[in-house]
């Protein structure tokens, strides 16, 4: 009996110390500690326990199998599933609404006076917000001119690469079967800097339904013929984005990767004899979150962006368009991570500007979703003068790619029970509102500002 005892010490001993060794790799103080103090104390309980007389040991190991059965049968039963619903859009959305669309427009502009004409309720707060510092500005609250030379320096990359979104197709077709072309396609991709590809049919509410920033005329109504989408995802680095200054490091460097990426593949393909363009950030003429989500790369969580299955909301995505013949891939929809964020509400507890709703999801232009205030996020980045990525980083999807994770996303996806106890634990070993982490030591340098 004391053998047995012993043995599920050793076993609660290893999984909290091996828990606290992965933690001191992600360079988790908090999680850290409690694992390792949780470690051995369990040692310590176990082993007193064998010290115990003969009847009491066994009443405390028929308690702890009882215990044991009772939390398999409860991670086992489907508590909590969400009826899917319907969360496909009835209507087209208007890029010239997009904040980041409204912000650039300038009074003098004939832009600004077609848009306010058509949207006059929309006036007032973009000139408000238009007030604000601005991102990247010496007069927001965080300045550092010299990491923020690295987002601004990104950013012109990427700006750099509008026009070759799309170009001349060549007259020379390639053919293959359509598996063949596919698993080519997305292995190059891959072979690009993808993460994750996914492939759907291109449905009307994909597409923006004009246009109103990026390459295209302001205000012109967009048209694709491609049949087809190919969303991309890249990952950004777990660490640099739980800080805020090297978060806004991180997130401008993976738009520079997803766009390097897509630019390429859409030329691939156009070389192959095929019509293709490439979508990515500042010039999207499509809703690349619901390409992915149909593409079967993610569901959309809370946040109202893309949480994919090992990374969560930690990608950046980009999309190519085309008229190239593929293989679509189903989307499965995963109401497992729509009960977590009805549970976890963590991102919204956490938003320096409350812009993300607690309720549940909600109709909205005929489809079930979670719906942010844009308005007031992009207000605070403007205020703040960085891109905040706080919703990203205390995600516990977030969380790196690794088997100890990953063991708790495969519960979450299994049962309701475990989506509970896995944002309860969430919480205790991470804490429910989370301080900034500290990015790469080479990050952490003053501001240098004169």
């Amino acid at each position: 009996m004391d053998i047995i005892i012993l043995l599920i010490g050793a076993v609660l001993f290893l999984g909290f110390g091996a828990f606290g060794l992965v933690s001191i790799r992600e360079k988790e103080a908090r999680a850290t500690k409690i694992s390792l103090s949780l470690a051995f104390i369990s040692m310590v309980i176990f082993f007193l326990l064998t010290l115990l007389p003969q009847p009491l040991k066994l009443v405390a190991l028929i308690t702890l199998g009882i215990l044991s059965i009772t939390l398999a049968i409860l991670a086992l039963l489907p508590i909590g599933k969400v009826e899917s619903g319907d969360d496909d859009p009835k209507s087209r959305f208007d890029e010239r609404d997009v904040v980041f669309s409204r912000y650039y427009l300038r009074p003098e502009s004939p832009e600004y006076r077609a848009y306010y004409t058509l949207r006059p309720e929309n006036e007032f707060g973009d000139e408000r917000m238009r007030k604000r510092p601005g991102l990247y500005s010496p007069e927001a609250r965080i300045v550092n001119p010299t990491l923020l030379a690295s987002p601004k320096a990104s950013f012109f990359l990427a700006d750099s690469l509008y026009p070759a979104v799309d170009g001349p197709v060549s007259e020379d077709i390639s053919e293959l079967p359509r598996e063949q072309m596919t698993a080519y396609i997305k292995n190059l991709a891959k072979y690009y800097g993808a993460l994750d590809v996914g492939i759907t049919p291109l449905k009307p509410y994909h597409v923006y339904s004009h246009n109103g920033r990026g390459s295209g005329a302001y205000g012109e109504p967009i048209h694709i013929s491609h049949r087809f989408a190919i969303a991309l995802t890249v990952e950004m680095d777990h660490r640099m984005i739980r800080s805020v200054l090297p978060a806004s490091m991180e997130t401008a460097k993976q738009y520079v990767e997803m766009a390097r990426a897509a630019v390429q593949l859409a030329a691939a393909i156009r070389f192959l004899g095929y019509s293709a363009r490439a979508h990515f950030e500042g010039d999207y003429q499509v809703i690349v979150p619901l390409i992915a989500r149909d593409a079967g790369l993610g569901e959309i969580g809370r946040m109202s962006i893309l949480i994919t299955p090992w990374n969560g909301p930690r990608v950046r995505i980009a999309v190519v368009t085309t008229d190239l013949e593929l293989i679509p891939d189903q989307r499965r929809m995963d109401t497992s991570v729509l009960d977590f964020c009805n549970i976890c509400k963590k991102c919204a507890v956490n938003c320096p500007s409350r812009a993300i709703p607690f309720e549940g999801r909600q109709e909205i232009d005929g489809a079930l979703r979670w719906k942010i205030d844009a308005d007031a996020c992009y207000s605070y980045w403007n205020t703040s003068g960085v891109d905040c990525a706080v919703c990203v980083a205390v995600c516990p999807y977030s969380h790196p790619n690794n088997y100890g994770h990953n063991l708790v996303r495969w519960g979450i996806s299994k049962s309701g029970f475990f989506r509970r106890t896995a944002s309860y634990l969430d919480d205790f070993f991470y804490s429910h509102k989370p301080t900034p982490g500290d990015g790469p030591g080479w990050t952490s340098i003053p501001s240098g500002k004169t």
